[in-house]
């Protein structure tokens, strides 16, 4: 083998491992599981509460089952959680333009950073993520 093949043979295998390590690094970095223990922000029971707070337009439930976290506590109160609840139902139904003027009108920004009170409000879709 001459000497150049073993250089780019040596190269080759090195960006092989980098490679290797720094797409394994992302595959790593959810600790949790599916079923909501070990960090995963996802519960299935609070989200079924969540489900049946929004379904029977019940404030005090969602409140309670918020905890004060969140922008989300700061803006919706008893007298918009209607609309919330509206919004909520727009966006599991895949009407995302319907539902972001609700959003829009709430206060709540657009849900990607740039709305009042960026980093600080709703991350993603789901409006009652628990590891706030």
């Amino acid at each position: 083998m001459q000497t150049i093949d073993k250089y780019l043979l040596a190269g080759a295998g090195i960006l092989g491992v980098m490679t290797l390590a720094i797409t394994s690094q992302s595959a790593l970095a959810f600790r949790g599981n599916a079923a909501g223990a070990n960090g995963s922000p996802f519960n299935p029971e609070r989200h079924a509460q969540m489900e049946q707070a929004f379904a029977s337009n019940d404030y005090t439930a969602w409140k309670n089952l918020m905890g004060g976290r969140g922008r989300v506590t700061e803006v919706v109160n008893q007298n918009n959680f209607s609309r919330f609840a509206e919004m909520h139902k727009l966006m599991t139904e895949g009407k995302t333009v319907e539902a972001q003027k609700i959003r829009a009108e709430l206060g709540l920004g657009n849900g990607n950073g740039r709305g009042q009170g960026s980093g600080r409000g709703m991350r993603g879709n789901c409006p009652y993520n628990q590891n706030r």
